[in-house]
């Protein structure tokens, strides 16, 4: 069986810049474009043939706003990417969409070129709310939205969702995930806003905006987790959650440390046991594609001791968590010290171990970046305490003339 492959398709262009968005994305490129479709394919059949043993089973056009790009030109992305790449015919192939950027035309034009999975921007059913973050909709599209991709046929469908909004209260978020239920989606994605530096909403924080409070945050977090459970969508993820078998198959990959190439300024891959990223910007990148140049802004070999903590960091993001045998048959590794914290996570209620395997609670969840950062710790320390006999033992080992 050939390996798996996921590839990530960043389309930089937006209608208008939401006050909260950290992404590399731009409005007012329309013009931009034509262009950056040219550089993407060229840049796709330049690619390929580093991954022709490999079969792609995931696809995922992100962004920015993929929908307003224009159904025409994702069409075109897809069938280059079929024809380049081998991609499966049960490939899970995903795009991002805003409510106000789609209809019932573009959405079956989609469908029919092999979309087979939606994600919605919804974010609140408050308008007022929407207003406030400077989203180009309001709640009333996000139900047409719903309702034009069911009728073109997209059966996995999901929508995100943001918490801790400047001015929500509870009653708020219970209304958002009340109203958003009643559209039917497969998976939610559930995330608490977080103010990033030099976004037009950190300016507005640091001018005085008050948003709720970490505790406020904690309940409405607790509240999704539980609201969502007895409504039939299980918690896979820190963020996700899903009906069964309908969870993000390309997101998992991220997650379960699985290769992925990225296409487009700012897109990431982790491939060949190297993860890179390329340029933040979008002019840079398509001459760069065009005329040859570099267009890498990082590239990193990955040892296999950082993968060990990278199998931590994120697979502890999700309810799949992690196992002893499988960490010490990958990175050779004492699992030992990292039980011993797990356990005193159990007492505190922050993990739990099923089947074998030691995951978070969603209070755990809740902590899962200082949880993680000292179980990292102590495999640093754990992997110290091995090392340092060897280098007793033959101190000229790691001397290099």
């Amino acid at each position: 069986m050939a390996d798996q492959l996921g590839i990530y398709i960043h389309i930089p262009f937006c209608r208008s810049k939401c006050d909260y968005c950290d992404f590399y994305s731009l409005s007012g490129h329309e013009a931009d474009m034509n262009l950056y479709q040219k550089a993407l394919l060229a840049h796709i059949k330049e690619t390929a043939p580093l991954a022709r043993h490999m079969e792609v089973d995931t696809i995922y056009f992100g962004g920015g706003t993929p929908s307003y790009y224009g159904a025409p030109r994702l069409r075109t992305l897809l069938t280059a990417l079929r024809k380049q790449f081998r991609v499966r015919k049960d490939a899970e192939i995903t795009v991002e969409a805003n409510p106000d950027s789609v209809d019932l035309r573009s959405l079956k034009c989609l469908h029919r070129a092999g979309f087979n999975r939606i994600s919605l921007g919804v974010q609140s059913a408050c308008d007022a709310h929407l207003r406030d973050l400077h989203r180009p909709h309001d709640f009333q599209q996000a139900r047409d939205a719903v309702d034009a991709a069911r009728k073109a046929g997209f059966d996995n469908l999901s929508v995100d969702l943001i918490y801790g909004l400047p001015g929500q209260d509870m009653a708020d978020w219970q209304d958002t995930l009340e109203q958003t239920l009643a559209l039917n989606p497969n998976h939610l994605s559930c995330y608490g806003l977080k103010v990033e530096d030099g976004t037009p909403l950190s300016l507005r924080v640091a001018d005085g905006l008050s948003l709720p409070d970490d505790d406020l945050q904690a309940d409405m977090y607790l509240y999704a987790v539980d609201q969502l459970n007895r409504s039939g969508f299980h918690q896979y993820e820190i963020s996700n959650f899903a009906q069964r078998g309908m969870e993000s198959r390309h997101n998992l990959r991220y997650w379960l440390t699985q290769p992925y190439i990225g296409f487009g300024p700012g897109a990431h891959s982790d491939f060949g046991g190297r993860r890179y990223s390329f340029i933040r910007d979008l002019n840079g990148y398509i001459s760069g594609v065009l005329t040859g140049k570099n267009i890498i802004d990082s590239s990193d070999l990955i040892p296999d001791r950082e993968r060990g903590g990278e199998y931590l960091m994120l697979r502890l993001r999700t309810t799949h968590g992690i196992e002893e045998w499988e960490y010490r048959r990958t990175y050779f590794m004492n699992f030992a010290p990292l039980e011993e914290l797990l356990l005193s996570y159990q007492r505190l209620g922050f993990s739990t171990q099923e089947n074998g395997r030691w995951h978070f609670t969603p209070k755990g969840f809740l902590l899962s970046n200082q949880l993680i950062g000292l179980l990292m710790e102590k495999q640093e320390q754990s992997s110290l305490e091995t090392l340092l006999p060897r280098l007793r033992r033959d101190p000229l080992s790691n001397h290099h003339e």
